[in-house]
């Protein structure tokens, strides 16, 4: 990933952080990775609000189309991965809810937050 578009994904996970923040979320964590070499990747942000654990993942993209295009069906496969990781090393958190949540990020436009995108 090029300096630039690591620039861009930063700046759209902390408007993704915002706009949870506002919705009452609290989040646990930011750009969780687990170990490299395990098949598993990274969470952009974990968040809780209430019995809920959202797994989050940010898009950025020129439009909402290719940004919600670019969860592929693997890197969905990766996600859950590192949200089992994540509760494997957080298992005080393991009796709430889970669910996989994405941000859509596109420019002049509000981040687009679309609940429970998918189950594994």
């Amino acid at each position: 990933m090029t300096g630039e578009a690591q620039r861009r994904g930063r700046r759209a996970e902390t408007l993704a952080v915002w706009l949870l923040r506002l919705k009452g979320w609290r989040i646990l964590a930011r750009g969780h990775r687990t170990g490299r070499g395990t098949g598993a990747g990274e969470v952009d942000i974990v968040a809780r609000r209430g019995r809920v654990l959202a797994f989050v993942e940010v898009k950025a993209r020129a439009d909402r189309a290719a940004a919600a295009e670019a969860v592929s069906p693997r890197q969905r496969a990766r996600i859950l991965r590192a949200a089992e990781a994540f509760l494997a090393a957080h298992p005080h958190l393991a009796t709430l809810t889970p669910r996989f949540d994405v941000i859509l990020v596109t420019p002049a436009a509000l981040p687009c937050h679309l609940i429970d995108a998918w189950r594994p």
